[in-house]
């Protein structure tokens, strides 16, 4: 209903792997270090420590917008104040901290009024949650005004309370009673990272860690098939949002917008459950958007993040953010899947994470290249590597590698606004015999690719009306084409490959005389 009718963002991270840090970005369009919600709990992190009086609710109500949230919030909310609603939501239906990781007996405070649900099978959370998004839909649709709804489960993450057939010392979830044992035979997916025999390049925090013994494999095993059993009361959730959406006629008129925040591991890298860390496990999420403008079954290879998701829904809403954005609108890059922006991602852990070791990392369509606030740090080349086996932090043959991710990371690691979407510096250089007053050309195009970032360059293709029509793998990355290649096409379409993965497409437009 999502994927197959919309756009799938196969390369989406969460740029700080954990709840709290996460979902201030996706209210703020930017980065932990920008938004200063550094963790789950005071003082780094928690609800109070993020501006709510500046976020994107807010922003959409100035545009016009009805705003309601159903579901968990930031950490630690609502604080001492136990009916306080965050600025923003004209309607609030905010569930109450420690009880948001109960599937049953939790409180929410439904605008302003506290409501507390049982434990019959009528009070799942997921259904509860499911139930207030499509009354929302029903109740708001066919108003003139728009509306932005908000929903956040808990699912997969792990809940009360314990059942029996649960693993000793693993948090797990709790599936719907009609699925539960859904996937009871299912087997645990093993990458190669899976209990990772060799650790000693890893950091301390990894190198620690013993072999899994089989019954901890078993548990996680468990945990993994629970999580799977508690994601079909979601998939329940947005058949029947959708469903309500084109009943009242409002389905092609609506983004919607599909992610996490954070991932989880299952046994790699020795980790027997968790996020936080720098590895792929942690840091992928999924990210989809079907709408207005939005190709239908269609998958874009470009490197996102949590920091796009506010900017793609002030863009969709014709909103205006008050904050300086990390991100940028997907949009574009769901309309043209194509593009390529070359930009970096940050990814980060502060003093809040877990009291796990602090670091910056930055991921690039190849490489993760991380540094630790003791020293320690982390290569891999996830073409060679994809499940980040081998560090190369310490092969004298990558350190000129290294010294270029470096100062790349140390730029991002206190970026702002459009410094966190920096581009490789290159342009695209057209020359031809310009006839003035006609305005066009009748002799051969010359394309020239440069810049300071030349040198890292590994390959350039040439797109014509979006077939490729030349390639340079050579400095200096120079083609000719013959004007009539330009007959029905005003534009030159440039793709730069460089040694670190990064693509930067870049476009110029040629006019041909008839």
């Amino acid at each position: 209903l999502l994927a197959d009718q919309g756009t799938t963002f196969d390369s989406g991270f969460a740029t700080f792997s954990l709840c709290c840090p996460s979902r201030a970005t996706f209210l703020t369009g930017q980065y932990a270090h920008n938004h200063g919600v550094m963790g789950n709990a005071p003082p780094a992190g928690g609800y109070a420590k993020l501006d709510s009086s500046n976020t994107l609710p807010v922003w959409l109500q100035r545009a016009g917008y009805h705003t309601v949230h159903i579901g968990k919030y930031l950490n630690g909310y609502p604080g001492a104040n136990r009916t306080h609603v965050p600025a923003g939501w004209t309607e609030w239906y905010g569930s109450i901290d420690p009880s948001t990781y109960r599937f049953y007996n939790y409180t929410l405070n439904e605008n302003g009024r506290l409501v507390t649900y049982g434990g019959d099978p009528a009070s799942y959370q997921a259904d509860v949650y499911s139930r207030k998004a499509v009354d929302a839909v029903r109740r708001l649709a066919p108003a003139p005004a728009p509306f932005f709804l908000s929903v956040a489960f808990l699912a997969p993450h792990s809940g009360g309370p314990r059942e029996p057939d649960d693993p000793r010392g693993i948090g797990t979830p709790v599936p719907a009673p009609r699925h539960r044992n859904r996937f009871a035979a299912e087997p645990l997916p093993q990458t190669a990272a899976f209990n990772e025999a060799d650790v000693s390049d890893k950091p301390a925090g990894i190198r620690s860690r013993r072999p899994l013994t089989a019954l901890q494999i078993a548990g996680v095993t468990e945990n993994y098939r629970q999580r799977l059993e508690s994601l079909l009361a979601v998939d329940d959730a947005v058949a029947a949002l959708v469903a309500a959406l084109r009943e009242a006629g409002e389905l092609e008129r609506t983004l919607i917008v599909f992610t996490s925040d954070n991932g989880f591991f299952h046994g790699e890298h020795r980790v027997l459950a968790g996020k936080v860390l720098l590895y792929e496990p942690s840091i992928r999420v999924p990210l989809i958007l079907r709408g207005p403008g939005v190709p239908r079954g269609q998958h874009v290879a470009e490197l996102v993040a949590n920091i796009d998701v506010a900017p793609t829904i002030v863009d969709a809403a014709d909103a205006r953010a008050l904050r300086v954005l990390d991100g940028r609108s997907l949009l574009p890059l769901a309309g043209d899947a194509g593009r390529r922006t070359g930009r970096d991602i940050l990814i980060e852990r502060g003093p809040g994470g877990n009291n796990q070791q602090i670091f910056t990392a930055l991921r690039t369509p190849r490489y993760l290249y991380a540094e630790y606030s003791n020293g320690e740090r982390e290569l891999y080349d996830l073409v060679r590597d994809p499940d980040q086996l081998t560090s190369l932090h310490a092969d004298p043959g990558h350190q000129a590698l290294r010294t270029r991710l470096a100062e790349r990371l140390a730029r991002l690691r206190s970026c702002t606004g459009p410094d966190c979407r920096s581009a490789p510096r290159l342009g695209v250089r057209v020359a031809y015999r310009f006839k003035k007053r006609a305005g066009c050309t009748a002799s051969r195009v010359r394309a020239l690719v440069e810049g300071v970032d030349a040198a890292s360059i590994e390959r350039v293709d040439f797109f014509i009306r979006g077939r490729r029509v030349a390639r340079d793998r050579a400095a200096p990355y120079r083609v000719v084409f013959a004007a009539r290649r330009f007959r029905t096409a005003r534009v030159l379409r440039v793709r730069a490959v460089l040694d670190d993965g990064r693509m930067l497409t870049l476009e110029r437009a040629v006019r041909r005389c008839k």
